[in-house]
């Protein structure tokens, strides 16, 4: 296992406290910008798909290449779910499943982050550049998050 990488996941939401910061849970569900999702949103996003990398990783570990298909979170009964639930358990959910992520992901050895995954949009590609992705694709909800709450907090002013 790559310790960087591992290292990445093991620090990835250590600003979750900064980016909070003062915002209530009543802040942190408003949206900002009608069309934009909340701070809230973006959390409870960021639980459903790590949920969703944990079935993606299984799903590469035991088949051959299988297809992968773009989440689509607006229209998925999990994230609606997540959405509807208070900001504290949203928060408390997403430290809890990453924390089991973590694990799964120090468990891997070099050959199962060798393991193609085929994406519907970026074609094959092996674990290692799944959870590459998944890394990425949290710190930029993690942006959103941190700009959403600003806003909420310029507009209570």
């Amino acid at each position: 296992m790559n310790n960087t990488l591992l290292t990445r996941f093991e620090l990835s939401l250590a600003g979750l406290p900064q980016i909070v910061g003062p915002a209530t849970p009543e802040q942190l569900r408003r949206r900002s910008l009608p069309e934009k999702w909340s701070a809230h949103e973006n959390f409870a996003h960021l639980a459903h798909f790590t949920l969703v990398t944990q079935d993606r990783m299984a799903r590469i570990l035991q088949e051959e290449a299988p297809l992968i298909e773009r989440l689509k979170p607006d229209s998925e009964p999990a994230f609606l779910l997540l959405v509807e639930r208070s900001p504290e358990e949203v928060l408390a959910e997403l430290k809890s499943l990453r924390a089991q992520l973590n694990q799964q992901v120090a468990a891997l050895s070099e050959a199962q982050l060798d393991r193609v995954g085929v994406h519907s949009a970026a074609g094959p590609m092996p674990l290692r550049a799944w959870l590459e992705l998944f890394l990425v694709h949290e710190a930029h909800h993690l942006y959103l998050a941190f700009w959403r709450i600003r806003e909420v907090l310029q507009q209570a002013r």
